[in-house]
């Protein structure tokens, strides 16, 4: 199979066509603005519809009535725009209806900077919306696994009628890899017939809804979503991990952070260090049990992100205390070097070897 360079969000916009997108509702903000310049583009040559919403607000809106009718249907922002898109998140996750939301993060808080980020983990993961809901979260570490991840994704919410995120850098968006475009491994798929498509005359309306005024209802509803939720957790764990059974030190890192930190590994280990990674593919749900692989001898934990800590907390509990964990990041756009991971590997182990 032929590979193509691409830069990552031109590849987002490709692979969603390729997975059978047909409508794209969204709104330009940096750094993920190639991704709605591409789908204008190519998106109707496909058969399919790009709108550019007046909001983010809009658009996200636009994509509950588009999965209410059973399209396949996606939108995209940055940070600051994705907050504006919680609201809509949260409704359309109790509505249960399956669409793609790609976050190509950037610095924050507010409107912070366009340099590329990790400061969205907890929006992501712990739900900026409001409700008990969730949602798979992806975090990939390269353009191939992006395109491999945005394909899969339409699959994985159609499966559960659930919204899946994609959670990108800005470095991931902007960057250019040669990739090539792969089937996802074959998923049964229900039938849509939630969908809002017209009746024909041959059954009752179908109704897409996440309001219950009645308290038992909503219990139920909710009890119902939980169950899915935990289906997911069952099945849907990605996770990429070296060498944590035998290393003295484990990093754990997502996305272009843990590139770095595999960089920072290949030198340590020149000196004689033996260091692991554990790197999360699923930032929810979170591979928790991967760690409870690790050493039993392992001197600690290092957490590192392009933040001030948050996957951190996930780190803490899978560890459930048998190490020490520890964090090292940097926040505003700047971008942890291996150098400095180095550092503070060799801090763990108590200075140099």
């Amino acid at each position: 199979m032929t590979k193509v360079l691409m830069k990552g969000n031109e590849a987002i916009g490709a692979a969603a066509i390729q997975a059978g997108c047909k409508y794209f509702f969204g709104y330009p903000i940096t750094p993920q603005s190639e991704l709605p310049e591409y789908m204008s583009r190519e998106l109707p040559k496909a058969g399919g519809v790009f709108l550019q919403a007046e909001s983010e607000v809009a658009a996200i809106n636009m994509v509950y009535g588009a999965a209410g009718a059973g399209a396949r249907v996606m939108t995209s922002s940055s940070s600051p725009g994705v907050s504006l898109k919680q609201e809509g998140i949260s409704y359309i996750a109790g509505a249960e209806l399956p669409c793609l939301i790609v976050n190509i993060m950037r610095g924050g808080p507010g409107l912070g900077s366009i340099q590329p980020s990790q400061t969205d983990y907890f929006q992501a993961t712990r739900g900026g919306g409001n409700g008990d809901y969730r949602m798979v979260v992806f975090a990939p570490a390269d353009v191939q696994e992006l395109v491999d991840l945005i394909i899969e994704g339409f699959d994985i919410a159609d499966q559960y009628r659930n919204p899946v995120m994609v959670l990108g850098d800005g470095m991931i968006g902007q960057m250019m890899e040669p990739v090539e475009f792969k089937a996802p491994a074959k998923r049964e798929l229900p039938e849509k017939d939630w969908a809002t498509v017209g009746t024909g005359g041959k059954r009752k309306p179908n109704i897409i809804n996440s309001l219950y005024i009645a308290p038992e209802a909503l219990e139920e509803h909710n009890i119902k979503l939980q169950a899915k939720y935990r289906t997911m957790k069952e099945n849907e764990v990605r996770v990429d991990s070296y060498n944590i059974e035998d290393a003295d030190v484990v990093i754990a890192a997502y996305g272009t952070t843990a590139r770095i930190a595999k960089t920072a590994i290949g030198k340590l280990e020149k000196e004689g260090y033996k260091v692991g990674l554990i790197r999360p593919i699923t930032l929810w749900p979170y591979p928790y049990d991967e760690f409870k692989k690790i050493n039993p001898n392992c001197k600690g934990v290092l957490t590192v992100e392009m933040n001030s800590g948050q996957m951190v907390d996930d780190v803490k509990i899978a560890v459930e205390g048998r190490f020490p964990v520890s964090f090292y990041g940097r926040t505003g756009g700047m971008v942890p070097t291996p150098d400095a991971i180095i550092e503070h590997v060799k801090k763990i182990y108590g200075g140099e070897k």
